[in-house]
This record gives structure tokens, sequence and C-alpha cells, in this order.
């Protein structure tokens, strides 16, 4: 559980001066109003209950944090107060003890810890607020009960589907029913469940203006939790796994009632595959050729819940990988232009979307294309030999794609020099070597649209 990083400073903070603990009014700078009870009443950065009956469920370990608002009538007036606490087990009042929050600032929250000493595992306590200002206390705020729950869920719940069994191959398309229970732990009030695997921190509260809680509620996000039915009984949810194809597996941990987690266990079952099909107009592109590609949904799954979208990931282009989505027609086909624009080819991901929200699983298409110049030289062959020191060469560079505007080349690491591309988007350089021995040309074209191509290594010897 997580309350974010000012609660923890505030704790540090209380935990540096210490508690005063006493049943007498602690010395403070008298406001200029009339003392006022204490708002904004929290414990454990939940809220107050004030129903003996339904009491907020808080650990007791690092004790319990209360807290309140002090002011005065006289809203203008910045003297520090104190604020003062009374707490004692419902079943024996006479059992008082006091914690005092000194120097509080008017308005703000006055954090102070329940003596962790008197807490016990199981036991339900109430506490009240006050606020003492000089001479002068407030009336007592209404009680505010909390039980203490130290214990955590005793065994794992168990897990099952009706429609998507553990023990053979399940066709797709529906959303997964789960059915969950609390397996015995008589205390579980609900379940929380990750389909990657990783269960979140549960955060319980942020931190608002003036120091005030704002409690968050984990069931209210039904993708990840659920309440339990009854205190260690079982809940019964809808859900979509993230991918819709091959093994899939579900992780799920009880929660008790002040959240503390069982064991996680988990339900794995199978998918059959669900991917589209994928279907170029031309089915051998070649690289700045753009074609138009039709997306067709998986028949079993299109007969489930309509597909309404495609999600189509391009990857290796000269902007990186980049994602598009495509609407569907009312039977689940798409079209979509796309541009041949990867260096070493083209390799496209694509998934259907329902409308009841299921993924399909994957379908590839990929064409890989060769995107280096040729090199050739009459004086100097490739993985030959030739000329001499000082024999000029000519080394002519030559595309094997449509759109060349330059070229760049460097001899043996030198700083590269870059020359226009010219008829029929070739080029010719001429070289006159200075020693003899091995050599490396490497070179690349870049496109009209300014994109670089993969460069070629040219490898030759001068005798």
């Amino acid at each position: 559980m997580s309350f974010g990083a000012r609660p923890r400073a505030v704790l540090a903070f209380l935990g540096t001066l210490g508690l005063l603990l006493a049943a007498a009014v602690s010395p403070a700078s008298a406001a200029g109003g009339t003392p006022t009870t204490p708002t904004q009443l929290f414990n454990g950065y939940q809220n107050c209950s004030t129903d003996a009956d339904r009491p907020t469920y808080l650990p007791s370990r690092g004790n319990v944090v209360v807290e309140g608002i002090p002011g005065t009538t006289d809203t203008t007036d910045n003297s520090p107060l104190t604020a003062r606490y009374q707490v004692w087990p419902v079943t024996d009042p006479s059992r008082t003890e006091t914690v005092t929050h000194d120097r509080a600032t008017p308005g703000h929250e006055a954090t102070s810890l329940l003596p962790g000493d008197m807490l016990v595992d199981g036991q339900t306590y109430a506490w009240r607020a006050q606020t003492v200002a000089g001479d002068a206390a407030s009336d007592w705020s209404v009680p505010c009960y909390v039980t203490i729950d130290d214990t955590f869920p005793a065994s794992v719940p168990t897990i099952s589907s009706p429609n998507y069994p553990p023990d053979r191959w399940n066709q797709g398309g529906d959303p997964v029913t789960i059915t969950l229970n609390a397996n015995g732990a008589d205390d579980v009030a609900g379940f929380q469940y990750s389909w990657t695997g990783s269960l979140e921190t549960i955060v319980l509260a942020d931190i608002g203006d003036h120091g005030i809680p704002q409690p968050n509620d984990p069931y209210a996000d039904p993708g990840h939790f659920t309440r339990a039915d009854a205190p260690g009984g079982s809940a019964t949810v809808n859900l979509i796994p993230p991918y819709g194809g091959g093994a899939v597996t579900l992780w799920v941990r009880s929660l008790d009632r002040a959240f503390h987690p069982s064991e996680t266990t988990s339900y794995r079952f199978h998918v059959s595959p669900t991917p589209p099909t994928v279907t170029p107009a031309d089915p051998a592109p070649e690289f700045g050729d753009t074609t138009t590609f039709t997306f067709r949904p998986d028949a079993a799954l299109q007969s489930k819940s309509p597909v309404v979208s495609y999600s189509v990931h391009t990857f290796g282009g000269p902007d990186g990988d980049k994602t598009v989505d495509v609407a569907a027609a009312a039977d689940g086909t798409a079209t979509t232009e796309l541009t041949m624009d990867g260096i070493v080819g083209e390799h496209l991901r694509v998934t259907s979307k329902s409308a009841n929200g299921w993924l399909s699983d994957a379908a590839s298409w990929d064409i890989d294309y060769d995107t280096t110049p040729t090199v050739a030289s009459d004086v100097y062959p490739e993985n030959g030999s030739g000329g001499g020191v000082g024999v000029p060469g000519t080394f002519t560079f030559t595309p094997k794609v449509k759109g060349i505007a330059s070229y760049t080349y460097s001899f043996n690491g030198d700083p590269e020099v870059t020359v226009p591309a010219g008829a029929h988007d070739t080029a010719s350089i001429d070289w006159t070597p200075t020693s003899d021995g091995s050599n490396e040309l490497q070179v690349y074209a870049t496109t009209s649209s300014g994109i670089q191509l993969v460069p070629y290594y040219y490898y030759f010897t001068v005798n």
C-alpha cells in the first residue's frame, strides 16, 4: 500500500521529535478566537467512520496515524494550536490514552500516532479529536472507529472459468468469465488481478491541499479489482485479456478489509489463434512504393463480436516504429495505404479489435529488400588488387532503389564526402591512393526525401 510522499515525510518528522503522550494540555500560543472542533478527520489516511458497526480496518504496524484540522473562530489568526486526540478500546473506555500534536498550523491537518503498545490485532478502538488554544479547548469531535487488522489472508483464492477452461483450446472473442473465491479465508473483502503478472502497489490515498488525504477506492477500477459478495465470499467478473491468442495467464490475490494481500496464484488457459489476414495490392512492393493493404477479420472472431478497427504497427522506418489505427467497415474489413520506407524492408504487425473490446493476436507481413548501392571500379576491383600508389581510379555508384539524391562515401575512415546523384541516379568519383595495401570504401545513398539508406562496404587492395 502507498500513501504518497508527504505522509511519509510527516511521519519522519514526528518520529524525530517524538510524541508527547499526556492527558494534560500541552502549552500553545493563545489564538485570537474560540477553539473549534477539528474537522477533516482521517485515520490511516482513510475516512473516519462514525459507525461503530462499520469501523475502518487498519494495520497497526508503525502505529496508526490520526489527524484532523484544528482551528478557531478567528480564521485570520494563524497562531499555533494544539490538536489533542483521545483513544480507547470500545470494550473498555476506562483505558483512555491521549496524544497531542503541538504547534499545529490552523487550517492544516495535524497528524499524530496512536500509542502502538495499546493496539491489539482484532480489537476495535474509538478515538476523538479536540482543538486546544492556551487554556481554552473546543468540544470533542464525534468518535471515529477503527479495527486493528494485522493478519493476512490465510489462503490463496480459487479461480475458475466456465467459458475458458484450462484443459483445452478455447475459441476467443467472448469476455473471459472468471469466478474468484476466498477459499476459506473469512476476512477476504475482495480480489486484485492482472494479466501481466505484476500486481501493482495499492495506493489508498493521495495527499491534497492543507495535507488533507484524498482516499482512493481500489475497487473503483474493475479492470484490476473486484469486491467479494460478502466477507470471505466470492466474485464473478468478465475480463478482456490484452492479447487474444495462445497461452493466457491471469494472476490473482485476495485482499482483506485492511488491504492485506494473500499470496498470489494464477489461472492459465489457451485461446485459439484469431489473427486477421493482411493482403497487399502489390505482393512484392519495392522500397519507396505506396501500396494499399486490405485487412480481414478472423471469421470466428467476427461472429462473436464485429471487428471495429485494426492497429497497424510498422517497424524500422526512418522515423522509428509507428502505429496507425484503421477503422473497419460493417463487415469487419478495412484498407489503408502504406509507403515502403524501411531501409532494410517493411515489417507489419496487425491486430483487430472487436466491438466488445476483444483484441486478436497479431498477423505479420514482412518483405525484405536491399537498399545498398552497387560499387564498381575497373582499376581497383572489389575483393581484388590493382592500380598502385599514385594511380587514380574511378568508382561508380549505382542504386538498387529509386529516387536517390546523393551518395556519401569515405575511404579508410577518412571524413565523409557527399556527391550528388546524376543521370539515372548514379555517381562517379575519382580517388588516388598514397600507399599500397588493403583499403575499405564505405558508401551509402540518400533519397530525395532525406532517408539515409544502408551503407555498402567495398574492399580492395592497392598494388
